[in-house]
């Protein structure tokens, strides 16, 4: 199925079939899944508070100079709910542009190829990759162990294993976590813009994951922290969406879509049965 395709209604098919059997456990049902696709912040790679982190540093010091001179007050950026609420799962730019959209500030966009100290969206976006590279060479990443035994189990099932991100930074982070090999396909933000893919929470990248695996989206499986993710997978049509909340926000998550929400992989468990 490709982007432009609809997806199938909900409630059709297999999909249904297959949120009706698992009915809010968590389980994945092997026999009537062919993959299943991993988002890397947050899910496979311990590194959303590094995103978090460099969010802040790049809009507290652009809204701080922004403010200096003026009758405005400096508001800091909220790395807890401004980063779930404008910035986490979407490429750098999207979540610049949402973030700045907030506040009601308004500024080019400018392009990918402007440098840090622009000030435009996409150089104040750069600013923010370049404060995140940082950070990783000098303190790496961690992968979540539950996560790495739950891919390595499924993969010894037969199941096609991908992951995603909208960073343009995935090889980066899985060489840093050690967990480059791990996965059979992998679709990143170079590859997006590349393929001119949207963004979260339109599911153009799930949906090239799957394609890529050779699946239908009716029989895989997406697992998501992001609430923009989650609403993603639930509009591409996928027969499964776990969210994972590791931040408290279990019921946000299940709005957006997911089918089960789960605080960490481990408690996901594989079925031959169902």
């Amino acid at each position: 199925m490709s982007s432009d395709q609809k997806p199938q209604p909900e409630g059709s098919g297999d999909e249904l079939e297959l949120r009706r059997l698992v009915d809010g456990q968590a389980v994945i049902p092997i026999g009537r899944v062919d993959g299943v696709i991993f988002d890397m912040d947050g899910v496979v790679t311990d590194t959303a508070k590094v995103h978090a982190g460099a969010w802040k540093q790049m809009f507290d010091e652009y809204l701080r100079h922004r403010t200096e001179g003026t009758d405005e007050s400096f508001v800091p950026f909220d790395s807890g709910k401004d980063y779930l609420l404008y910035v986490d799962g979407k490429s750098r730019y999207d979540g610049a542009r949402a973030f700045l959209d907030s506040r009601h500030i308004s500024l080019p966009f400018g392009t990918p190829q402007d440098p840090p100290e622009a000030q435009t969206v996409s150089g104040l976006a750069n600013r923010k990759d370049k404060y995140f590279m940082k950070q990783l060479e000098t303190g790496g990443a961690d992968a979540y162990t539950s996560t790495i035994r739950l891919v390595s189990e499924l993969q010894k099932r037969g199941l096609g294993i991908a992951i995603i991100s909208a960073s343009r930074n995935m090889k980066e982070v899985l060489h840093a976590a050690d967990v480059a090999d791990l996965f059979d396909e992998k679709v990143d933000g170079r590859d997006a813009a590349e393929l001119g893919l949207k963004g979260k929470p339109d599911p153009a990248v799930f949906l090239e994951a799957a394609k890529r695996l050779g699946v239908h989206p009716r029989r895989a499986v997406v697992v998501e922290d992001a609430l923009a993710g989650v609403e993603a997978a639930r509009r591409g049509g996928f027969g499964l969406v776990i969210g994972v909340d590791r931040v408290g926000q279990a019921e946000a998550l299940r709005n957006a879509g997911a089918d089960v929400v789960v605080k960490d992989l481990a408690e996901v468990t594989i079925s031959e049965e169902i």
